[in-house]
């Protein structure tokens, strides 16, 4: 039986920048949130839970990851995602994966099933194909 947490606190945000948050990513915010917290309460991981906010945003094409992610001057999307757990002491990132539409479950894959940290380029992007991730469209 998983135990019960009392007092959860999950923060997101969709980026720095010049402009505020438009109404559409504020929803999205609050549905990624609304998603991870519930996760929490059920009694899930906060690694988890981090991972499903970071996807939902990846997948909104609203924020600057994922399928929104900003082109480069050659017109490529190439983007970077990290995750850290404290309890363990562990750690996973991508940087310049390009091609794939979620790069945080490749930078939890990095953690999970490697001895690495981070894969950069065309290392993460082999690395991501080896473990069939979903291409970017």
């Amino acid at each position: 039986m998983k135990k019960k947490v009392k007092n959860i606190i999950l923060l997101a945000h969709g980026g720095a920048g010049a402009y505020a948050a438009n109404k559409r990513q504020l929803q999205s915010l609050a549905e990624a949130i609304t998603t991870g917290y519930g996760l929490l309460q059920k009694g899930q991981s906060s690694l988890d839970a981090v991972k499903e906010v970071i996807l939902h945003l990846e997948n909104s094409a609203l924020f600057n990851a994922g399928s929104g992610a900003y082109l480069q001057l050659d017109q490529h999307a190439r983007m970077d995602a990290s995750l850290m757990e404290g309890k363990h002491l562990q750690a996973g990132a991508v940087a310049g994966l390009e091609g794939f539409a979620n790069p945080i479950e490749a930078a939890c894959l990095v953690m999970k099933k490697t001895t690495h940290v981070l894969l950069a380029s065309e290392g993460a992007k082999r690395f991501a194909k080896f473990n069939k991730l979903k291409k970017s469209a």
